[in-house]
């Protein structure tokens, strides 16, 4: 029965995961559930009009792909065609949201055209089947198709062919 359960659980949780290639399922990230450090709505159509990297982040695990956030940073891309999107599990974490969120609201003044977005409540574990308790990477292209997914670390050669991704998408 354990088996059962445990598979039909699988098969939900493959149902909902983001597929290459695909605009995944809108999904809002507002009020209890967490909010942009403005306070205002974080929604994912707005991962359109430009390739959007986003790195979905339990803050324990916040320096795993800092590589890859150095390389494309040191890369100069147009803002008006490439762009990021750092979201931070903070459910995933003993740490305090008042001081993860202090952190936040300096990051954001820090990295202005960066798009810094609070998950209180493990919303795209449970809408798009991201990996909890990590560092993941995603990009979307211009119609907000997904073009690529990682979690955990991204390697060297990874980071060589994602920032050929990005450039080939531009």
């Amino acid at each position: 029965m354990k088996k059962i359960v445990l598979a039909i659980t699988v098969l939900l949780a493959q149902g909902l995961a983001i597929e290459l290639g695909k605009v995944p399922i809108m999904v809002v990230i507002e009020g209890e559930n967490g909010a942009k450090v403005d306070g205002s709505a974080w929604s994912s159509s707005m991962l359109k009009g430009k390739i959007y990297t986003v790195f979905y982040v339990d803050p324990d695990k916040k320096d795993v792909n800092n590589a890859l956030a150095d390389a494309i940073k040191a890369k100069k891309y147009d803002r008006k065609k490439v762009n990021s999107v750092a979201i931070i599990n903070l459910a995933a974490t003993w740490l305090p949201n008042a001081l993860i969120e202090s952190k936040l609201e300096d990051k954001q003044k820090k990295f202005p055209h960066t798009i810094y977005v609070k998950d209180k409540k493990k919303v795209l574990v449970k809408k798009w089947g991201l990996a909890d308790d990590n560092s993941d990477i995603l990009i979307f292209d211009k119609q907000g198709k997904l073009l690529y997914k990682k979690f955990g670390k991204v390697s060297a050669s990874e980071i060589k062919e994602v920032l050929a991704l990005i450039e080939k998408n531009m």
